[in-house]
């Protein structure tokens, strides 16, 4: 037994689009709640997962990455959301991508400037490092950018220094008793989960072609015995939409709902019967009040 204080606090995971913030938090928990693709913004929502270890609990808000331009109000919300999570996080996670520097990675620097919260650099991707000796001397001038708790080179891909970082992460914690359950995961609804893995399956089926047209409202979700029945809508802004989400004789919806169904069956460990629509809704992603009704809440 240890006589050590237990901790538990918010850690946010903050970076631009499509730095694997989502991969790493699925890591960390070693079981997917949030989704990911090669997309940028993929994430839209931010997904509270909950990391119970021995002495601490690290409850990371996996946020939608910081973005430059996208005058819609669903761009509004997400660069909202990720920058209420550098106000309620105990600890920052600053993700950036290898060897690379951006004007967006930048732009979080400069959202970081007002907080004096812990900020670790978490610099993602090494696996993906060719010329390892270059990697230092980046290490060290992405040092100079601000002043950070520690700077951990890593793969959430596979889970290199995945271990050191979880580490510094309970260091800095409050000392605090947990505020979750220990066997708790995330604080999102199977139902949640559910629209997230459909949605998924579009984004990465769909690349380019819809960047925010769609959305996914599960309208029904109900359990009966070992099968769980599942009817969802995807929304989309314009007809021409609605064409490329069906496909030519239904191919494209039929693949992203056999997909989603597996990806279910998976995760929520039951028989999924999945069925789909899809529908136009136009201006949805640009109304602040139809975001809202769809579960688009900075909360």
């Amino acid at each position: 037994m240890t006589n050590q204080p237990h901790k538990c606090g918010y850690v946010a995971l903050l970076g631009r689009p499509n730095v694997g913030k989502s991969t790493l938090l699925n890591r960390i928990l070693g079981q997917k709640i949030s989704i990911t693709s090669r997309r940028p913004q993929t994430t839209r929502h931010r997904i509270l997962g909950i990391r119970t270890g021995d002495g601490f609990q690290a409850v990371y808000l996996d946020t939608p990455g910081v973005h430059q331009g996208g005058k819609k109000a669903m761009n509004r919300y997400m660069n909202r959301a990720a920058t209420t999570s550098i106000e309620e996080a105990d600890v920052i996670i600053f993700l950036v991508d290898g060897m690379r520097w951006t004007e967006e990675d930048q732009l979080v620097v400069e959202r970081l400037a007002e907080t004096d919260k812990p900020v670790i650099l978490a610099v993602n991707k090494v696996d993906k490092v060719k010329e390892k000796g270059a990697l230092l001397p980046h290490l060290q001038e992405l040092a100079t950018r601000r002043e950070f708790a520690d700077v951990i080179p890593l793969s959430a891909r596979d889970g290199t220094n995945l271990e050191a970082l979880e580490e510094k992460v309970a260091a800095l914690l409050p000392e605090s008793e947990p505020f979750y359950p220990e066997d708790q995961v995330t604080d999102r609804s199977l139902r949640f989960l559910a629209a997230e893995l459909i949605r998924e399956k579009l984004t990465r089926k769909l690349g380019q072609e819809l960047p925010y047209a769609l959305t996914v409202e599960i309208e029904q979700f109900k359990e009966e015995g070992k099968l769980t029945r599942i009817a969802a809508v995807i929304l989309v802004d314009r007809p021409g939409q609605k064409a490329i989400v069906i496909g030519k004789g239904g191919a494209t919806l039929k693949a992203v709902g056999q997909e989603a169904r597996l990806d279910m069956e998976k995760n929520f460990e039951r028989k999924i019967f999945l069925q789909l629509w899809v529908k136009v809704r136009e201006g949805w992603a640009d109304d602040e009040r139809a975001l809202q009704s769809l579960g688009y809440t900075d909360h």
